[in-house]
């Protein structure tokens, strides 16, 4: 985790002292439930509660014995029982490393996620507001980065907002598959531990138990948990490249913000870059690259090995802090992102009439000319507009094919910026309701 990319907040949730916190709470509650079962006394479940939750774990102290052990969990275990005494024998009985690690680690996978849909509900109220006061402001719609037709700059950020809402289902369901306890003992059997524990356990840390835990949960959810994380990053990066091409100089039609006192380059003084988007497009690449290991996680040796254990120690912290992080910049950016109509339209003027060929190419197939001709007629009179500077309104009325087929009337009536956009109505209402 780099602090130039990260939050407080989530960063938290992946610190060593939140980590055995977790650690000590899933202990805690599973001596609950061997005392409601009568494996260990009422009374030692107490004692641990009491001394331990209110113990200030020390991690230099854990990295201590660890430097012993070679074990975390025991190393965790041994400081405990520095803390609650004689009744420390009570703790782990029945469990295996992976139960408290997996449990662990999915619960802070569900404490990253539920700030996820924190970021992705303020993005997704930031693009409705920005939507609604675009939604009439009429911009040039690109293909393969040419001018296509006329649409609004609203509709764009309406297709953002529909984006991301499918990634906020996604989400959810990316939490859901996750939240899932295992404290099944080794090799997953239940042997040492009754499956009553389990059960407690993850009522307590608000999860379901694994069916299946086979010592360690099934690698799977992981990969699906990360590939969704992709695929928001994937979405960040779509909207941010849209802003850097519209932020461009030859074009400006929308622009990060600029901050008073803000500099664009060491070099040049008149640069306004469009830094954060740029950096997003490059935070979403490393989101995405996390998945891959999430997925090469999946196939472990027979009931468990521990190859996984490296790479999500790195991308847990990593992937959700990161997204996290990302989420909040493009709020920001879409918050204040400044956007200019005027150029928009000066844009979309730029070929003199050009968008509107494929409404004259409809009028006259409907006139009785042939598809093939009809193209031949149209894109004739286009060309003259790319290559000599046309104007494609007055080259058509001045075709005597064209006009053979349409009167003036007709032809100036397909020139109409409103025929394109009187469907945006139609369109906000399915994304927003």
């Amino acid at each position: 985790m780099i602090p130039r990319y990260s939050r407080p907040e989530m960063v938290a949730i992946w610190s060593p002292e939140t980590k055995y916190r977790i650690w000590f709470e899933i202990e805690a509650h599973a001596c609950d439930a061997l005392a409601a079962i009568g494996v260990i006394p009422k009374s030692a479940a107490e004692t641990i509660w009491e001394k331990g939750g209110k113990a200030e774990f020390d991690v230099a102290r854990i990295d201590e014995i660890e430097a012993v052990t070679k074990h975390d969990v025991i190393a965790f275990l041994t400081h405990l029982a520095e803390f609650v005494g004689p009744d420390g024998r009570f703790v782990h009985q029945g469990m295996t490393s992976s139960d408290v690690l997996d449990t662990c680690f999915n619960v802070q996978l569900v404490r990253a996620t539920d700030l996820l849909l924190s970021d992705i509900d303020k993005l997704l109220e930031a693009l409705k507001r920005r939507a609604f006061e675009h939604k009439d402001t009429v911009t040039i719609g690109r293909s393969h980065g040419i001018h296509a037709e006329p649409t609004t700059f609203g509709v764009k950020l309406a297709q953002a907002y529909a984006e991301f809402d499918r990634n906020k289902t996604r989400l959810l369901e990316a939490r859901d598959e996750i939240a899932t306890c295992a404290i099944s003992g080794a090799v997953g059997t239940f042997a040492n531990i009754d499956p009553r524990v389990e059960e407690h356990v993850a009522a307590a840390m608000g999860l379901k138990p694994e069916p299946v835990s086979t010592q360690v949960i099934p690698r799977d959810r992981h990969a699906m948990y990360f590939a969704t994380l992709g695929v928001i990053a994937s979405s960040i990066e779509r909207l941010a490249i849209e802003i850097r091409h519209l932020q461009r100089t030859e074009v400006l039609e929308a622009e990060e913000y600029f901050s008073p006192g803000q500099k664009g380059s060491s070099a040049m003084p008149h640069k306004r870059n469009p830094v954060l988007t740029e950096n997003l497009t490059g935070l979403a690449r490393m989101v995405r690259s996390y998945a891959l290991p999430a997925m090469e996680n999946v196939a472990l040796w027979h009931e468990r090995d521990i190859s996984h254990s490296s790479v999500e120690r790195m991308i847990g912290p990593d992937a959700t802090v990161t997204l996290d992080f990302a989420l909040a910049r493009m709020t920001s950016v879409i918050d204040k992102l400044l956007v200019y109509p005027e150029n928009m339209m000066k844009n979309m003027n730029k070929f003199r009439g050009l968008v509107h060929s494929q409404r004259v190419l409809l009028a006259l197939t409907q006139a009785g000319v042939s598809r093939e001709d009809a193209y031949r007629l149209v894109q004739r009179n286009a060309m003259k507009v790319w290559e000599e500077g046309k104007d494609f309104l007055e080259e058509l009325l001045g075709d005597e094919e064209v006009r053979a087929a349409l009167t003036e009337e007709d032809i100036r009536e397909k020139f109409d910026l409103g025929y394109h956009t009187k469907h945006v109505d139609t369109i906000f209402s399915r994304v927003f309701g």
